[in-house]
Parts: C-alpha cells; sequence; structure tokens
C-alpha cells in the first residue's frame, strides 16, 4: 500500500465521519440544553430518504439537505413538546419515536430503493489542495465535509467561549440559577432541541447524498448509526472537540476493517464489519469505569508511579452527564 493511497484512505475517513459529526454535534447540544434525543436512529434513517427523494424529485441537493435538516427538527419538535410541555419520559418518547421513524423511512422510502440520483462530488480549494498531505486530507473534500470541520469548532467556540453558551451550559447543569437570572429555560430548551435535531437530519441527507449515494432500504447500512452517535456523544463527555475525535475514531475504525480483510483471510469479512461497534461500546465503557468502587481499589494496591499514571488516564477519559439531563423544569 503506498502513501497516496493512505492519504486518499485517510480523506475518506474524514469525509465518513462527517454525517456522525453533525448528529454528534446536534445531541451534544440537546443533552447540554437537558433534553435526551435518542430519536437519533430514526431521525437518521428518515432523513436520509426523505433528504434523497426530495433531492431526487426536485435535481437539487441542496433542498435534499435543507428537508433532512426539516425533518430532524420536526422530530426535535416532538420530542421536546412531549418531554418539556407534557412531562413525559424523554427516554420512552425517543425510543418509540426511533423506532417509528426507522418504520416509516422503510415503507415511505419503497419507490427509491436502488434508484440512482444526484450526489455531492469533491471540491479542491485552490492552491491549498496542493500542499503535500494536508491537501489530499483536507481540501479536496466535498462541501458537507467542509461544514462538518467548521460546525465542530463553531459548536466549541459557542458552548464554551459566548455568554449563549454559558446560558446553555447552565440550563443543562443548574436550570434553576439560569431562571432566576432572567432566563426562560424551557424556551432556550426548546430552541436547542429543535437546532440539535436539525443538525441530527443534516446526517441523514448526509449519507444518502455523499457517503453512499442513493436510498438502499433496510441494506443502506445506516440502521444503528444513531445508537453509536448516541454513545459517541457520551464518550465524548459533551465536548464538541472530543465527541469529533469519537466520530473520527469511529470512521477510522471503520476503514481499518476494510484494509484489514486481506491481511486476516482467515477472519471472516463479516467480523472486521461489525468490529467497530463492539470496540466503541468498550471505549464507552472505558469513559466511565473509573467512577467504579473496584477500579479505585485496583489502583490503590498498584505501585505509585503505575497508580498515578492509570489514574491521570482515567480521569482524562471520564464524563459526567450535565447534572438536569432529563429532568423536567418547572417554575416554583
Amino acid at each position: 500500500m503506498t502513501v497516496e493511497t493512505i492519504l486518499i484512505g485517510l480523506a475518506g475517513v474524514l469525509a465518513s465521519a462527517a454525517p456522525i459529526i453533525f448528529a454528534v454535534l446536534g445531541e451534544t447540544l440537546s443533552e447540554r440544553a437537558g433534553v435526551i434525543n435518542l430519536s437519533m436512529n430514526g431521525t437518521i434513517l428518515l432523513s436520509a430518504m426523505g433528504g434523497f427523494a426530495v433531492a431526487y424529485n426536485t435535481d437539487n441537493i441542496v433542498l435534499g439537505f435543507l428537508a433532512g435538516m426539516l425533518i430532524g427538527a420536526l422530530v426535535a419538535l416532538i420530542v421536546a413538546f412531549t418531554s418539556i410541555t407534557l412531562k413525559q419520559s424523554q427516554v420512552a418518547v425517543g425510543f418509540v419515536l426511533a423506532l417509528t421513524c426507522r418504520d416509516l423511512s422503510y415503507f415511505l422510502g419503497s419507490p427509491y430503493m436502488g434508484v440512482t440520483g444526484p450526489r455531492l462530488h469533491a471540491i479542491q480549494i485552490p492552491i491549498l489542495s496542493d500542499i503535500p498531505i494536508l491537501g489530499v486530507l483536507f481540501f479536496r473534500q466535498d462541501i458537507i465535509t467542509y461544514i462538518s470541520f467548521i460546525a465542530i469548532v463553531l459548536t466549541w467556540v459557542w458552548i464554551f467561549r459566548t455568554r449563549p453558551g454559558l446560558i446553555l451550559q447552565g440550563i443543562g447543569e443548574k436550570p434553576a440559577a439560569v431562571f432566576i437570572r432572567g432566563s426562560n429555560v424551557n424556551l432556550l430548551r426548546y430552541i436547542y432541541t429543535i437546532i440539535g435535531g436539525a443538525l441530527i437530519g443534516l446526517a441523514g441527507p448526509a449519507f444518502s447524498l455523499a457517503i453512499r449515494a442513493g436510498w438502499m432500504g433496510t441494506i443502506s447500512g445506516l440502521d444503528g448509526i444513531g445508537w453509536i452517535a448516541l454513545s459517541i456523544t457520551i464518550f465524548g463527555g459533551w465536548n464538541p472537540a472530543r465527541a469529533a475525535f469519537g466520530a473520527y475514531l469511529f470512521a477510522l475504525l471503520q476503514w481499518l476493517g476494510l484494509v484489514l480483510q486481506p491481511v486476516f483471510t482467515a477472519v471472516p469479512s463479516q467480523v472486521l464489519q461489525v468490529a467497530p461497534f463492539p470496540l466503541m461500546i468498550l471505549t464507552l465503557l472505558l469513559v466511565n469505569i473509573g467512577n467504579a468502587e473496584w477500579v479505585e481499589r485496583t489502583l490503590a494496591a498498584m505501585p505509585e508511579s503505575t497508580r498515578k499514571l492509570f489514574a491521570k488516564l482515567l480521569r482524562a477519559m471520564r464524563a459526567s452527564p450535565p447534572a438536569a439531563l432529563g429532568v423536567p423544569f418547572e417554575r416554583d
């Protein structure tokens, strides 16, 4: 395998991670506001189908992406209304919506199975695309991948470097304190849940109009991506930069599964294809394992130098959810 081939493969990793990044960023915003949107898996499937259908019928890719975002926003609105206004279980509502949206995507998408439609193409940025290594990796991508790079930075800056971002953190951690300071907690939760849903909805057409152009129903390979995005959100500690790293890690593992197939001929190809999913679950367990009592006892029995090293690694990986996540806010 040549260096050029490896660079092209890694560029493909960056591109294939883009839809997951949008979903993870959307869920991060929603959960930072205190609302769990478990409909992600179904939303991605439905928006992938809907976005492709709109782009196919209108021959306009932009409308396809907008349709996907609209679908995601509408599903998120249902989550927000039932959980914020009706005070119903966010987990139950989200799970039901995930199943409903998934089945709707398969039913409504039947006429578009296997249909060839429009798709995004790579855009080389002049001068920058000629930079050795970096040009191949970052500056020969399609527009949706470029937007994913920008979205990571903007989301991180918004949450951690702006006053509205500080309020966002507050409504997920201590909504009562934010309310006392004059902010409408429930309205902000509505806004961030809908914005987050629109980003999750963008992930769908990012698959069907860019990564895996077209709609293939149950064999599209998208079912389960939403649950992976949810686990990456937790792995990322509700931090956009760290969550983006998780998305790239998952895409890299998928690529390695393809690359290693010719090397490990004795291993069934299906094993390497599904390996990234249990590996991400294992990584998620490692993120939260530092809170276990038996881990503390094990660390205490280690030599001091080793204990400090492992303790430092566990602290770096440890993530705690927003304190008010999933808890309805009521004015007293």
